[in-house]
């Protein structure tokens, strides 16, 4: 779990100091870096979707993955939970909300193959070095991104706690479904959720992203599945 720790440790830091620059930035400027991460958002979440390669995968997952997440409403309980931690924080510019920073900064540090194989690498043989090299690029984009989209992403330290975590502790167990098919379809999956983000971060959309996430676990499932029948 050390690479885990250090990978959260780089994210509160980092985040952390993008929030001291944020208090200091006048709102013009603010704005105009959301919009130009929300663009360099759209083609991080444009270039990973091509990395999938089964498109009957990703149009089920996505068709089951929001059926799951509009009836339980998950965007709607993150956001109430975010609302009341914004009251105990008395936020004021009232621009982005908590459970935007939270849930943006949560898919970019976990989506993506250094996430999974990384966290594989820790736990079957005690590897770190992939976990280390992305705590060095969490810390830069938590910087960069806290500075527009304040303290939800540090708070998303915590999801990739869980998620990275997990990972590491299960690795002898998920093993065998997380194979190189199955990561590039969650990549994929992860990746248009990634540029729905982008979308609404450059204000054409308010997309409910997080109620699309559960797709992104699907392909563990479906595509072995997809596969043998094809």
């Amino acid at each position: 779990m050390i690479g885990v720790l250090i990978n959260v440790i780089a994210i509160v830091i980092g985040s952390g100091l993008g929030i001291l620059v944020k208090k200091g930035m006048p709102y013009r400027i603010s704005e105009a870096m959301m919009k130009g991460l929300g663009f360099c958002t759209l083609y991080i979440g444009w270039s990973g979707s091509l990395k999938g390669s089964n498109t009957l995968g990703l149009i089920i997952s996505m068709a089951i993955g929001t059926m799951i997440g509009e009836g339980f409403d998950l965007d709607a309980k993150l956001n109430g939970f975010a609302e009341k931690l914004e009251a105990k924080f008395h936020k004021g510019d009232g621009k982005v909300s908590m459970a935007e920073g939270f849930t943006a900064a949560s898919l970019l540090f976990c989506v993506g193959a250094m996430t999974v194989v990384g966290s594989m690498q820790a736990g079957l043989s005690g590897d770190y070095e992939m976990l280390f090299t992305k705590s060095v690029l969490d810390f830069i984009s938590s910087m960069v991104f806290a500075s527009s989209l304040g303290i939800g992403v540090m708070l998303s330290a915590v999801f990739v706690f869980i998620f990275q975590g997990s990972i590491v502790v299960l690795a002898q167990i998920v093993a065998p479904f997380l194979t190189d098919a199955v990561v590039a379809e969650m990549t994929c999956i992860g990746s248009v959720l990634i540029f729905a983000l982008g979308l609404n971060m450059v204000g054409i959309t308010k997309f409910k992203v997080l109620n699309y996430l559960p797709a992104l676990f699907l392909p563990i499932v479906l595509t072995p599945l997809i596969v043998g029948i094809i």
